[in-house]
């Protein structure tokens, strides 16, 4: 098993990894749009999400992965108002693969968080 961090505080203050690979699959945690390099959050959803795919790519390629290697995702958003700014990120990021998805609208731990996105990769 192996795992991986982007150095975000919060792997360490909450106990978990951004990224654990377990045979052919690799696990990436939620990331929020936050650019790990500065911890500076941009304000719209579609700038955080990109961050998160930016985030994503660069953990799944040092784990031996591609973006088209993605069999699932998940997206939280912070309010169901958001989606359509959204929607043109998330087909930009993922629409040549298109994996199973879920979105669910939920709270995030912090107030300028306003979309979180998880995946799981697969090579085999």
């Amino acid at each position: 098993m192996k795992r991986i961090s982007t150095g975000s505080p919060f792997e360490a203050t909450m106990g978990y990894s951004r990224a654990v690979v377990k045979g052919g699959w690799c696990f990436v945690s939620g990331v929020t749009g936050y650019d790990y390099a500065t911890m500076v959050m941009p304000e719209g959803v579609a700038a955080q999400a990109q961050n998160c795919f930016a985030t994503i790519a660069r953990v799944l390629d040092e784990a031996g992965f591609a973006m088209a290697d993605i069999v699932r995702v998940q997206y939280t958003v912070t309010d169901a108002a958001l989606v359509d700014a959204l929607i043109p990120v998330l087909g930009a990021a993922l629409g040549e693969f298109r994996p199973a998805a879920t979105m669910v609208i939920a709270g995030l731990i912090r107030p300028e968080m306003l979309v979180e996105i998880e995946v799981t990769a697969f090579k085999g």
